[in-house]
């Protein structure tokens, strides 16, 4: 990457780019086949079907090279995907919306394993389970903040007794 590349980032549906605005028009200017990068996204972003994902192009206006970087949905898109969800509850003390298993929440953990700042799946557990909570989706069908009492407590400690990453 040198300081006269030109870097567009956009929110994409996994595997559904297109040339068309944003990333049509940003690119533009910049000389580099659109339908490429498109392609790259689609290829790359592929197994993000159905959620919304953080894409970032980096074009060499040079010799009208790129590099696609992806980042990872946001936590609560990717809760909203376990639980079969199209958005968190309006009032979420109140309206549950969805319960996540032990099993799907360490799925969401490892999806964002590299945006957390958790270092064990027992730390994940209890950041992405604070968003369930923002949510109104329940943990094993209990609130967040009895699901994070537990955990505090030891009675997950088998289940999330695994590493968060590879």
């Amino acid at each position: 990457m040198s300081e006269k590349d030109v870097i567009v980032e956009a929110m994409v549906e996994g595997g559904k780019a297109s040339g068309g605005p944003p990333i049509g028009p940003a690119l533009g200017p910049t000389g580099v086949n659109i339908f490429q990068v498109v392609t790259k996204i689609n290829e790359v972003t592929q197994p993000f079907a159905g959620l919304k994902v953080p894409v970032k192009i980096i074009v060499n206006p040079n010799d009208k090279s790129f590099e696609i970087e992806v980042g990872t949905p946001p936590t609560s898109a990717l809760i909203l995907k376990e639980v079969g969800a199209a958005k968190g509850s309006g009032e979420p003390t109140t309206k549950i919306i969805g319960n996540l298993t032990i099993d799907q929440l360490k799925n969401v953990a490892k999806g964002k394993a590299s945006d957390l700042s958790a270092l064990t799946m027992k730390t994940a557990a209890m950041i992405i389970s604070g968003t369930c909570g923002q949510m109104g989706v329940t943990i094993e069908g209990k609130t967040a903040k009895v699901f994070q009492a537990e955990v505090r407590e030891g009675t997950w400690d088998t289940q999330l007794d695994e590493p968060l990453r590879e």
